[in-house]
């Protein structure tokens, strides 16, 4: 009896140990996400909003406890690289992006893919670039997709109509790839021209409160493309945008605020008049 007392105290010592290095770890991930997550990432929950540059007073916080939650975490390891980076520790980022990418990280393949092509850091090489632009692009990845897009290849034009079909694929979880296949179709790149359902996708991202998708949802409605016109839905959608930070949207919102223009007599800009 004595026996089987001791191995249940062994045994409950243990799951209590197990229980708190796994709360220490989400504490720390949730520290590294809160510091240095992507926006863009794929690998990102919904609730973790990330950042688009790891501020240079959260690199070495970031560093240390995106290092710790890297243990069991691939978008750790991506946002580890991404603080080396904001350090210009070039050779820590990439070793970090390595890792997480042979984890499956599709945004760490992208990265490594802008290195390749680039030269950054790594001897030039396009077709490694083109390989890490695929692997990211085939898991849904937006911007592997749109990078591989623009890559093109020697005598080989950039292929739009590929890129269209695989940002569908991503656009229907992802609110990156949503506003990059509604620019797509507003413009009628790689394949006909679609207004209505740009700005579709252009309003799902937008509930996703992606700062984009929120300007050209401002465009869609103030001009009724696409749709409806809607002057009091633009200023709402430029204003969540502008605070968001977008400085498009800011000067969306001063042009509708001053809607007539002043010229002098050789026709330039003088000001606005607000009403």
């Amino acid at each position: 009896m004595k026996r089987w007392s001791q191995r249940f105290a062994i045994a409950a010592l243990v799951v209590a140990l197990t229980s708190s290095l796994a709360r220490a770890q989400s504490a720390d991930l949730v520290l590294c996400d809160r510091i240095a997550a992507d926006p863009a990432d794929p690998d990102k929950p919904a609730d973790v909003k990330g950042v688009a540059e790891v501020a240079s007073g959260d690199i070495a916080t970031a560093i240390k406890f995106c290092g710790q939650a890297s243990r069991a975490s691939r978008r750790a390891m991506y946002a580890l690289g991404r603080a080396y980076a904001a350090d210009r520790q070039t050779a820590q980022a990439i070793a970090a992006w390595r890792k997480a990418a042979d984890k499956g990280s599709t945004s760490a393949m992208v990265e490594l893919g802008v290195l390749y092509g680039t030269g950054a850091g790594v001897a030039q090489d396009e077709a490694q670039a083109r390989k890490l632009f695929e692997r990211a692009a085939e898991a849904g990845n937006p911007r592997g997709v749109t990078n591989l897009a623009a890559l093109g290849g020697g005598a080989t034009p950039a292929d739009p109509a590929r890129a269209r079909q695989l940002l569908a694929k991503a656009a229907e979880t992802n609110a990156e790839a949503q506003y990059q296949l509604g620019l797509m179709l507003a413009e009628g790149t790689g394949g006909e021209k679609d207004e209505a359902a740009a700005r579709a996708l252009f309003e799902k991202a937008a509930a996703q409160n992606h700062p984009g998708a929120l300007l050209q949802m401002g465009a869609f409605t103030e001009a009724g493309r696409g749709g409806p016109k809607d002057a009091a839905a633009a200023k709402a959608y430029y204003q969540r945008a502008a605070d968001l930070g977008d400085e498009e949207a800011k000067k969306a919102l001063k042009r509708m605020d001053c809607p007539m223009t002043i010229k002098d007599k050789r026709g330039n800009f003088v000001t606005n008049l607000c009403f």
